[in-house]
């Protein structure tokens, strides 16, 4: 089938990318599903930091591309030896894929499975095909999923099959920045009630490791970012105390309003001065977790007598910790009520067309979670 898809040819270009155009709409051509596929009709598509990162070439990927992998669709077609999804299906996309059968998918860490890392990496599906193509020359897939498109074929264990009430463009929200934000709090630090908890960096993923924090019972929640009107609505929606990144002193505010700090402080901005600011806030005897995911060059230091002698723990969370299959429909039984108002951070949608405009937006730090609609004009 012939589609509309934003290709993604020129990662490195400065901003702003509505008048320098790293990617392109333009038609291409999708090949039906094979074995282990399925074809989906994209409804929604989160624009996350992580395609950001793609655009902004920190994060290499081959190229050209089609990118985006916070997504919802409709199941239009399935490939033989398919199990438990049907024609017309809702499904949530998963964009760290994964085999189902080697020791990290055995043992519920799937988030870790090689098999997809190794797909992302060629520009692959899982499955280890592409299946598109322009003018007869293959377009490399991106997490497996290519989602700036109006369809995308994948692979079975990419997707998540969610309950149709849910509205598209809220479920898409929650093959990403749900999990990975509010799982780094259920799942990799295991907030309980009456926990101290710190959030650095108050995007897509920070906002909802706050709403989790509030729904895990967090007895007080400290979140902090460069931005004012990002920590006002956190105030509004359950932060105990903001605290300003920029100010000089603000590691120092923090440990004297906490006491010494916090037992667990997700640091969800991927930047090397939120990492440290981050660790200058955790507590004796707490957990940073980092879940925030920056360029693969970058570095943190620390001291590490202070981390011995204080007992402080570094944890990474990747994709939450989460095991899709399970913790997706766990996440959108806590939207249904109310426990993860994850509907407040759209900042509107967007177009094929507006894509370029729409991360420029995202660049400066302006929105929460645009969605692209591909199939809006």
């Amino acid at each position: 089938m012939r589609m509309q898809a934003a290709i993604l040819y020129h990662p490195g270009r400065p901003r702003p990318y509505a008048d320098t155009r790293p990617m392109r709409v333009e038609e291409v051509e999708l090949d039906p599903p094979g074995e282990g596929e399925v074809l989906i009709e994209v409804a929604a598509c989160g624009l996350c930091h992580s395609d950001l990162s793609v655009i902004e070439g920190i994060r290499p990927r081959p190229i050209p591309a089609i990118i985006g992998h916070e997504g919802a669709g409709i199941v239009r077609e399935v490939g033989a030896g398919v199990a438990g999804i049907a024609v017309g299906d809702h499904v949530v996309t998963v964009f760290a894929a994964s085999c189902g059968h080697c020791r990290y998918c055995v043992r519920g860490r799937s988030n870790l499975c090689p098999s997809g890392f190794a797909a992302r990496a060629a520009g692959t599906l899982i499955t280890g095909t592409r299946r598109i193509h322009q003018d007869g020359r293959p377009i490399n897939h991106s997490s497996g999923l290519s989602l700036f498109a109006q369809y995308a074929v994948v692979a079975r264990r990419s997707i998540v099959k969610i309950d149709q009430d849910i509205p598209l463009e809220i479920a898409a929200i929650f093959g990403c920045a749900v999990m990975t934000g509010a799982g780094a709090v259920f799942n990799t630090a295991r907030v309980r009630p009456g926990d101290n908890v710190g959030i650095v960096g108050l995007g897509g993923v920070g906002m909802n490791a706050l709403f989790a924090a509030v729904a895990a019972g967090a007895e007080r929640i400290v979140a902090v970012d460069t931005s004012a009107e990002k920590l006002a609505l956190a105030r509004q929606w359950g932060a105990t105390d903001t605290f300003l990144a920029s100010d000089p002193d603000c590691a120092e505010q923090v440990r004297a309003a906490t006491d010494g700090g916090l037992d667990t402080v997700v640091e969800a901005a991927g930047a090397a001065p939120a990492v440290a600011l981050a660790y200058g806030i955790t507590g004796r005897g707490g957990c940073m977790v980092c879940a925030g995911l920056p360029g693969n060059d970058m570095r943190f230091s620390y001291p590490h007598a202070d981390l011995v002698s204080s007992e402080r723990e570094i944890r990474g969370s990747y994709m939450g910790s989460c095991v899709a299959e399970r913790d997706i429909p766990l996440l959108l039984g806590l939207y249904r009520r109310g426990k993860l108002p994850v509907d407040r951070l759209r900042s509107g949608d967007v177009p094929l067309a507006g894509i370029n405009a729409g991360f420029d937006r995202l660049a400066e730090g302006s929105v929460l979670r645009q969605i692209l609609r591909p199939h809006m004009t």
